[in-house]
């Protein structure tokens, strides 16, 4: 380990972190580590990792403090409990994960008046893009604090695909925007697949017809084959962190309405499923084809 580089704290080792750590260890950094998974934190300290006995402690022992949390709400809570509380002149944390643009901006400020800085550097490429330290990122937040991080970004991302985005809550909008590019066409394509199953055409004449060998039809056709072949909890519209953008266009005063649907009809279904993140879900294509119509579907 090189005596120049910084401690860095890393709270929430699961299947994003823990690939984190380790190229962060091979990098030459020291690493203290908290997750509630004490499990988790042993696998990571035999690699080399220290231990911490919490959140706060990690923040107290590092001068760079990352985490990679489930969920807005859980990074809220540690941001709100431990991070700031315990935020000194110079410090620098990193929250990897999705998290409101509005709550990042207040969570930013409240460091700031501290004299310590948040990145909202969020990440694209799950657990493999961890594994390969190629992932995309998307960083918002003061451009010193960035400047002075980059080169452990580049660790875990590809360096072309880093990308400073403005400040704090800008990370969090672009993310939102990568998001929404899988999420929608994906329930575009699922909800076309039920149309036609539930109207009675048959899963070949769907895919031979529809599909084809590039473009739109090619990507259609996967993810028709994918639903036929029962494969469709593979098939993730992002309904977890859709009402992080949501409350974001409402404090902004700007409409996202295919969003705003997608949201509830989810909403209103069974959690049969988890997404890629672990996090309890509904299935679109389980209530898309399980649901009965609405009591006033006629346009006419």
């Amino acid at each position: 380990m090189a005596a120049d580089l910084p401690t860095i704290g890393f709270v929430g080792v699961g299947s994003m972190g823990t690939p984190m750590v380790r190229q962060l260890l091979r990098a030459g950094y020291r690493l203290v580590v908290f997750d509630i998974n004490g499990e988790r934190v042993a696998a990571v300290v035999s690699d080399g990792a220290s231990a911490a006995e919490s959140a706060a402690d990690a923040a107290k022992r590092a001068e760079i403090v990352m985490t990679s949390l489930h969920s807005s709400a859980i990074f809220v809570e540690v941001a709100d409990g431990s991070f700031v509380p315990n935020a000194r002149p110079g410090q620098v944390f990193i929250d990897l994960g999705t998290t409101t643009p509005p709550e990042a901006r207040r969570i930013a400020a409240a460091l700031a008046a501290r004299g310590a800085a948040l990145l909202d550097v969020l990440v694209s490429g799950g657990p493999p893009g961890c594994e390969n330290g190629n992932l995309r990122m998307f960083a918002g937040g003061d451009r010193a604090a960035y400047d002075k991080c980059r080169p452990i970004l580049e660790i875990l991302g590809e360096p072309q695909r880093i990308v400073y985005c403005g400040p704090s809550g800008m990370g969090q909008v672009v993310k939102g925007v990568n998001q929404l590019v899988m999420g929608l066409p994906l329930a575009g394509y699922m909800e076309a697949v039920a149309f036609g199953v539930r109207a009675g055409a048959d899963p070949d004449a769907i895919c031979n017809g529809v599909g084809g060998d590039s473009g739109w039809r090619k990507d259609f056709e996967s993810v028709a084959r994918m639903i036929f072949d029962g494969k469709y909890t593979q098939l993730y519209v992002k309904f977890p962190e859709l009402p992080y953008f949501l409350r974001e266009a409402r404090e902004k005063g700007f409409p996202m309405p295919m969003t705003q649907a997608l949201f509830q009809f989810c909403d209103a279904g069974e959690r049969t499923m988890v997404d890629n993140m672990g996090r309890p879900a509904a299935s679109f294509w389980h209530e898309l084809i399980t649901r009965g119509a609405p009591d006033s579907d006629d346009p006419a």
